[in-house]
């Protein structure tokens, strides 16, 4: 099967160019991206791992939210083991007015993540419906797929995740993106949780965008009623639980300089995705991996998303893959419009507020 392949639009938005950043600013990136700890002065061990002082490092951080080269610093919680039913759908809109779905599907709540990518199903998007929903995700979806005049639907759950951590590699050249980053780890699914109640709490008050400042951390211990040492201690055992993956900062991946991303979909042999599939969210270009299910018109079991710098970039990574998974039968999505990018707020009204007016 022949390869896909697009050249990305070039666009002029408020979001889309590339910011000058010098030899700090991209050490800084990568260590708010990767070691942003549990503790109470966070951005002062950040400063002892770049080696300078934490007054720069807090203004550094704030200059680049200003200049959005960081998106929002904030806990990622982990949708599945909260109890959230969540998956990936592609879709054919009509393709002269696109925008007209995306403003239906995109005043979902639980819809994150919104492109348009080259290929007859041309509207991609993540959705999650909440725990207790009442329409579920398949009745969610077919309202969702009439109201916005969708012609065919997919639903790409992930049935086996092997990688999702979206740290773009800042220091590294292209060689480094198209190569594994040490031993891949095996896969293993998590459990959905009880959520108690002060788990509710963090994540209510915590959630969204965290302040730059000192102690980060403070204001939602407060708003809660408790200590900062025990709002970290639980945080900690939330981690441990799966519930909380890590505190990081998200990036803009175009003004940071990453241009390109293209979503690699491998035709791997039933019998081979478990091996296969680690070894390759292994690359550290690579930011998700997932088996997903195949239908007669796509036959593509494993999805790696890849990010870099230029689409040429793109296709090192992903033909880096092909050559060492001795993998053929491939094709590359590429995004030409990016219609809503955000982090989940859990446990809000939104959900069932928008099963009221759409739902009956």
């Amino acid at each position: 099967m022949a390869q896909l392949t697009a050249t990305p639009k070039t666009r002029s938005r408020r979001d889309g160019a590339a910011v000058p950043l010098d030899e700090l600013d991209r050490r800084l990136l990568n260590l708010l991206q990767g070691s942003f700890p549990l503790e109470p002065r966070p951005y002062l061990r950040v400063a002892e791992l770049a080696e300078v002082s934490e007054d720069e490092v807090l203004r550094r951080t704030q200059r680049l939210l200003d200049e959005r080269i960081i998106r929002q610093v904030t806990p990622i919680f982990d949708t599945r083991v909260l109890g959230y039913k969540s998956m990936l759908v592609a879709a054919r809109v009509d393709p002269e007015h696109p925008w007209r779905a995306a403003k239906v599907i995109n005043e979902h709540p639980g819809v994150t993540h919104n492109y348009l990518r080259n290929h007859d199903f041309n509207m991609w998007f993540t959705i999650a419906v909440e725990p207790g929903t009442k329409l579920g995700l398949d009745r969610t979806l077919e309202i969702l797929g009439a109201e916005a005049g969708a012609t065919s639907m997919r639903q790409l759950p992930t049935l086996r995740l092997f990688k999702i951590r979206m740290d773009l590699e800042m220091e590294g050249d292209t060689k480094t993106l198209a190569s594994a980053a040490g031993i891949a780890e095996d896969y293993s699914e998590p459990e959905a949780i009880e959520v108690t109640d002060l788990d509710l709490a963090v994540i209510r008050n915590l959630q969204g965008d965290m302040p730059v400042t000192p102690e980060p951390y403070a204001p939602a211990a407060a708003a809660i009623g408790i200590d900062q040492a025990s709002m970290l201690t639980h945080l900690e055992s939330m981690r441990e639980r799966g519930a909380l993956r890590r505190v990081a900062a998200i990036l803009f991946h175009r003004r940071a300089g990453f241009s390109a991303n293209g979503m690699g979909v491998w035709n791997v042999p039933q019998e081979r995705v478990l091996e296969l599939g680690p070894r390759m969210a292994a690359y550290r270009g690579i930011s998700h991996c997932y088996q997903r299910p195949t239908y007669a018109d796509w036959p593509y079991s494993v999805f790696t998303m890849a990010h870099g710098r230029s689409k040429e970039e793109c296709d090192a990574i992903l033909d880096a893959i092909a050559e060492e998974m001795e993998i053929s039968e491939r094709a590359t999505l590429y995004s030409s419009t990016e219609f809503k990018k955000t982090r989940m707020l859990y446990f809000t009204g939104d959900f069932a507020a928008w099963e009221r007016t759409h739902g009956g």
